[in-house]
């Protein structure tokens, strides 16, 4: 069976075989296969993810909760009953009563079904989906910087050339491990790299100079590097001049930073500050790379904006070994928010609130363009909405909320106080356990679509064995229950590339156009990047060579403060916590803690502790910890590591329940982007006695 991986945004290609064992069960032998992106590795995830798939906990028919007790249904059944209970809501609280809460490891022809479900059938504003936790920081800086928002600005085979790298907030080392060769490669030919984190990790290991960063801060910490290229001399005057706007105003703005105030902020010495600096502005060729770390902070926008003006304010955008990559963390996190599935936007990146986006839409999907709701709201502003009864349904497909949102009991609560929760799952996750109605879906093996990798190469990855039991795929599962609605007609498709084909349609002019992509295409070349509205032309690997996509071709840059974390610490919460993955699990754990190689890797939750901070607060290691902020506790088990700066402590976030970070986690939103101040808040340490 020839696929891909249903994990991170790499999209590693795989072939799995499936053989018989001695009793006759299944098993499964797993092989990277040769692509552009890995280059044929796998990482621990991917050569284990059939586990999973194959898992005897899969969902195999859709389950009604009764009385508190699940009764297995027919899908008829299951589709009657969401009609009768969406049917009255909507008669007697409107068509924004009901919401639809999506996930970027749909594929992209889900994800544009899901958008149009959501204003065709339900005629709803309320969708969003998870991935307004993964990349919109980085997305929005995109579009406002470049006018576009594509992953990476270049190919993956343009680190090698690079001179000197930033990678700022990402922990490739076990997030995304198949790409650590090109980085490995960068330095064997000479590339000094910087890793500005607050811990030590297998990412920083590689790094010429690791920059431990205050959590919040990197916004400021910009500042002090542009201070440094703007005083001696690094500054890119003829690019600047004849390709951006705004940059005397960032100029003026750099200049007056003062670097000790920029080090005492965010805990990093001048003098590596300077280093730093200077390794860049100086380098040939350079690459700034920026992930959650970075971006899932009240200001994460304005950071990532601030390292933009760092590549643009020294040229290196455009050209081979140079530009800017946010490493996208979940499977189709960069397809999966270009066609409809976000709140304020349709397919092809176009925005709901443009009146000729709108029209034109619409045209495609045969409705009255006044018929199309307007924008709703973020991921967690729909949860708050359904906290305080202003929602009072929704159906959850490919995501867990209840763990993935910040101030998670508060969301938990919130499901619970839902009229009727549907919930579209491989499993009985923590937020179906919720579910008044749970629908079971295929896995990665059994689903076809396409899916856009880090790059923003769209890659089609086509079934390979049927579902479970009664299993569908998740579009299947939208376009019958539309029929069950009465919107069949505007849902006619029978297989994911009828679907895509109106995709193309619908993206065609817009920022994300796939008009030129066939499954024809992708079946014969490897994959194809977009934009691309030629059928008989490739999509650009490398944008910017010539021009922004902005009207005048001219990126826009903006001055950025730098900003302390939302919440310091005092002295009741005294330290910092910050939060992230490790290597062998993925989101919420759904998938990777149903995997038995997987879970072994790391059975339990844990807190990283500095040695210093443990013994301030009579801490021992392997010791279970109550973590609180001012919205809940966790408890975890302790671990002593001087990897970790002494103000702050680190949780990883792929356990629910008692075990869940995002119980204590901050839900202040980016007013630009929505995106919830995950990785800071201040908390105390207990040990339970």
């Amino acid at each position: 069976m020839e696929t891909q991986c249903p994990f991170c945004s790499v999209q590693c290609k795989m072939t799995v075989t499936e053989e018989r064992g001695p009793a006759g069960r299944p098993a499964f032998r797993t092989e990277g296969r040769m692509n552009a992106a890995s280059e044929g590795r796998l990482c621990v995830k991917g050569m284990n993810a059939v586990q999973h798939a194959a898992s005897r906990e899969r969902l195999r028919q859709p389950l009604l909760k009764r009385d508190g007790e699940w009764t297995a249904v027919s899908w008829p059944e299951a589709y009657a009953e969401i009609r009768r209970r969406w049917a009255k809501l909507q008669e007697t609280a409107g068509p924004d009563a009901i919401a639809l809460y999506g996930g970027g490891s749909l594929t992209n022809e889900s994800a544009y079904l899901l958008g149009k479900f959501a204003r065709v059938a339900l005629r709803t504003r309320h969708i969003d989906y998870n991935g307004r936790f993964c990349m919109s920081a980085a997305a929005s800086a995109g579009v406002k910087t470049f006018g576009i928002d594509r992953g990476l600005t270049n190919r993956l085979s343009d680190i090698p050339l690079a001179k000197c790298i930033i990678l700022a907030g990402t922990n490739i080392a076990e997030c995304q491990p198949t790409l650590m060769p090109y980085f490995t490669k960068a330095k064997e030919n000479g590339a000094f790299i910087v890793v500005i984190d607050p811990r030590s990790t297998g990412t920083s290991e590689l790094a010429d100079l690791h920059l431990k960063v205050r959590p919040g801060t990197d916004a400021a910490l910009v500042n002090g590097l542009l201070k440094v290229v703007a005083e001696e001399g690094l500054v890119d005057f003829d690019f600047l001049r004849g390709r951006t706007n705004g940059w005397e105003a960032v100029l003026a703005h750099a200049e007056r930073q003062d670097l000790d105030a920029v080090s005492n902020l965010t805990g990093v010495d001048g003098e590596e500050i300077r280093r730093a600096a200077l390794s860049y502005g100086r380098a040939e060729t350079g690459m700034i790379f920026t992930a959650r770390g970075v971006e899932q902070h009240r200001d994460g926008h304005l950071a990532v904006r601030n390292f933009l003006n760092l590549a643009l304010m020294t040229g290196k955008i455009g050209k081979p070994g140079c530009g800017y990559g946010a490493i996208t963390g979940q499977g189709n996190g960069q397809g999966g928010r270009e066609h409809g599935q976000k709140a304020d936007q349709l397919p092809g990146y176009r925005s709901i609130e443009n009146e000729a986006d709108r029209r034109y839409v619409a045209g495609v999907w045969g409705v009255d363009p006044d018929d199309l709701p307007g924008k709703g709201v973020s991921a967690y502003e729909m949860i708050e909405r359904a906290y305080k009864g202003d929602i009072r349904s929704m159906l959850v497909m490919g995501s867990n909320p209840i763990v993935s949102n910040p101030n998670a009991l508060l969301a938990e609560e919130a499901m619970r106080r839902l009229d009727f929760l549907v919930v579209a799952d491989l499993f009985l996750s923590e937020t179906a356990q919720l579910a008044d109605l749970v629908l079971p879906v295929a896995a990665y093996l059994e689903s076809t679509g396409t899916l856009t990798n880090l790059e923003g190469r769209v890659l089609l990855r086509e079934a390979a064995r049927p579902a479970p039991g009664e299993a569908k795929q998740d579009w299947q599962v939208l376009c019958e229950l539309a029929r069950e609605l009465g919107e069949g007609e505007r849902f006619p498709f029978r297989s994911a590339e009828e679907i895509f084909e109106e995709l193309r349609l619908a993206s065609r002019g817009g920022i994300a156009d796939y008009y030129g992509i066939t499954y024809d295409r992708l079946r014969k070349e490897e994959g194809v990047y977009w934009p691309c509205p030629f059928p008989d032309r490739p999509g650009p690997g490398r944008l910017f060579e010539e021009k922004f996509a902005h009207e005048g071709g001219r990126a826009a840059m903006t001055v950025v403060e730098g900003l302390p974390p939302e919440e310091e610490p005092d002295a009741e919460f005294p330290l910092l916590l910050t939060n992230g993955r490790v290597l062998p699990h993925y989101l919420t754990g759904v998938q990777t803690r149903r995997s038995p190689a997987l879970a072994a890797r790391a059975i339990e939750n844990t807190i990283d502790i500095h040695p210093a901070a443990a013994r301030r607060f009579g801490i021992e290691g392997g010791a279970l910890v109550r973590v609180r902020s001012r919205r809940g506790e966790a408890i975890v088990r302790s671990r002593l590591t001087a990897d970790i700066r002494e103000d702050t402590v680190f949780i990883p976030m792929h356990w629910g329940g008692v075990q869940n970070v995002n119980r204590v986690t901050n839900p202040v939103l980016d007013p630009f982007c929505r995106m919830p101040d995950f990785k800071s808040c201040a908390v105390a340490l207990e040990t339970l006695a």
